[in-house]
């Protein structure tokens, strides 16, 4: 008789709790708990060390008594993992969420119950999301854009040179101020500069050194003196500064203006043959962005009608609501970058709420739309496919691969970024395999 697994030796009862959400009630009987500790303490006491024993010869009850709190831990992580097990591959459950509702506290000696709820996939009809005609507009490279780049490297490499008469917008000044902010004790350097200086220079674009710069020296002159009041936004990157409203004396010790490169200065300080070689390489790269921008056009046009093609189902609730928060998240951290802005969002929460909420519904309609054209199709995620997503990743983060997949394991973030790899194969998947019609620009 075959000796069974931990996953096939737990007791399960199952119980309804929705539609798509069932109640899985766990038991771990006191003997199967002994045995797994005995087995946990064996593990424990091969790589811990324990005065006057061996490594690996501590007995049981020394080792249980010492590290009891990780024993439990380790115990824990054994059994759910032994759980999920049972779920996925012995009872077959399509499980598309899983928590437990109440912790349940494990001691040694004792049997060991606990209850986890799972939301199951639910019910989609079949549909179709093979060979669907779609319409997108052709690749285009617009010339009008071409010009523009070409003016922006010819207006990065250019160089201020000293002009008489009024400054004019996007002018260089040279300039001295004082202002009336008292500077705070131990004060950095840039908190310093910012409100008081001697030969500093002030660009009169945005993004404004000083806030209301460009209206006020517009038209200043060389050995002349402003008045300036400035209003500093209450996110300003100064925390000293923020919300403050500062005024300033200042003298403009000089103008400078850009100097216009011809077409042959412009391709010397690139290095290139001629100005017609940059056109050329710009135009590759605007190429390129094109038929990438084709491309999501098709993939957004296929889903648009597999969407459709789905129809109705019910989303799992307990992980629509999850979801939701996580979008409420996002949305508060890319609007909130002040204590007003915080005040101000939780005013608005229940707004804010629905509207992530709708953000959450339709990403999670559509992963559960992809999880079943993956499941028909055999589409999955290989070890190799995650470990250079997160390969990649630490580069953008700057992080050793290893540290970065240690938080993700920590957070559940790599069950995460599994199922955006997935889901982008099977958008790729369903685009490939569409009657693409290309709708050439007027």
């Amino acid at each position: 008789m075959a000796k069974q697994t931990l996953s096939q030796s737990l007791v399960l009862a199952v119980r309804d709790e929705s539609a798509n959400c069932k109640n899985f009630d766990f038991t771990v009987s006191a003997e199967l708990l002994k045995k797994e500790t005995a087995q946990a303490a064996k593990a424990f006491a091969s790589y811990v060390a324990v005065p006057g024993f061996r490594r690996g010869k501590a007995p049981e009850a020394m080792i249980v008594k010492r590290f009891e709190g990780d024993l439990k831990e380790e115990l824990k992580r054994r059994i759910m993992g032994a759980a999920f097990e049972r779920l996925t591959d012995g009872e077959k459950y399509e499980i598309v969420y899983c928590r437990m509702p109440e912790e349940a506290k494990l001691e040694l000696g004792g049997e060991y119950k606990f209850t986890l709820r799972a939301d199951l996939a639910p019910e989609i009809k079949d549909f179709e999301y093979k060979n669907l005609a779609v319409t997108v507009p052709a690749a285009h490279i617009d010339e009008k854009e071409l010009d523009e780049r070409v003016a922006q490297y010819r207006k990065m490499y250019s160089e201020f040179a000293e002009v008489s008469g009024p400054a004019a917008a996007e002018d260089m000044l040279k300039v001295d101020y004082t202002s009336d902010f008292e500077l705070p004790e131990g004060a950095d350097k840039n908190l310093e500069r910012q409100v008081k200086a001697e030969g500093n220079y002030l660009w009169l674009a945005e993004p404004e050194y000083i806030p209301g710069c460009v209206k006020a020296l517009t038209g200043a002159e060389a050995g002349k003196e402003y008045k300036l009041t400035a209003v500093y936004p209450a996110d300003y990157r100064e925390a000293a500064l923020a919300g403050k409203t500062v005024k300033y004396a200042l003298k403009v010790v000089g103008v400078q203006r850009r100097k216009e490169l011809t077409d042959a200065e412009l391709a010397e300080k690139l290095r290139l043959d001629s100005v017609e070689k940059l056109r050329e390489m710009l135009a590759g790269g605007m190429k390129a962005e094109a038929e990438a921008k084709r491309r999501e056009a098709v993939r957004e046009a296929v889903y648009a009608k597999i969407d459709v093609e789905a129809g109705k189902f019910e989303l799992p609730a307990t992980l629509l609501e999850a979801e939701t928060e996580e979008a409420l998240q996002r949305l508060a951290q890319s609007t909130v970058k002040s204590e007003a802005d915080a005040e101000e969002f939780k005013k608005s929460l229940d707004a804010h709420r629905a509207e992530a909420r709708i953000e959450a519904g339709k990403k999670l309609r559509r992963n559960l739309i992809f999880r079943k054209i993956a499941k028909i199709e055999n589409i999955s995620v290989s070890a190799q496919e995650v470990d250079a997503e997160i390969e990649a990743m630490s580069r953008y983060y700057r992080k050793k691969p290893a540290e970065l997949r240690a938080m993700m394991e920590k957070n559940g973030a790599i069950e995460e970024l599994h199922n955006e790899i997935q889901n982008n194969k099977v958008w790729n998947f369903v685009a490939d395999a569409a009657r693409v019609e290309t709708k050439q620009a007027c």
